[in-house]
């Protein structure tokens, strides 16, 4: 499992996580096309935006591999924003390649396209 190196493991100042430090020993957790209803709690579509937002700015428009990146965060995603990158297509595999769908990460999250002045 590649450990994506300056990904942030959380979103700041919470508990919503965004990698997992080591691979499930039950398994790879497959990916899912989670339902995302509009009354989401506002805690809830901060981690998405945020998560969002650190995709494109440590991977940008290029795939990616799955990685340690937590597949229930990943799956709120999944089939939307992130899509397989590859066919055939392993969801149970964390050396998966995955890509930002930018027309639709841009239409939900267009914050996460805005560079940070740091």
């Amino acid at each position: 499992m590649l450990k994506h190196r300056g990904f942030p493991g959380r979103l700041p100042g919470t508990d919503y996580q965004f990698i997992i430090r080591r691979p499930n020993k039950g398994g790879v957790t497959p990916l899912t096309e989670r339902e995302r209803y509009a009354d989401r709690r506002p805690p809830d579509r901060r981690a998405d935006a945020g998560f969002i937002k650190a995709i494109i700015q440590h991977f940008g428009m290029e795939p990616f591999e799955r990685g340690n990146l937590d597949a229930g965060r990943l799956s709120w995603h999944f089939g939307r924003e992130i899509i397989a990158a590859e066919d055939p297509f392993d969801p149970a595999s964390y050396d998966a390649l995955l890509v930002v769908n930018e027309k639709l990460a841009r239409a939900n999250f267009p914050d996460a396209f805005e560079v940070d002045d740091e």
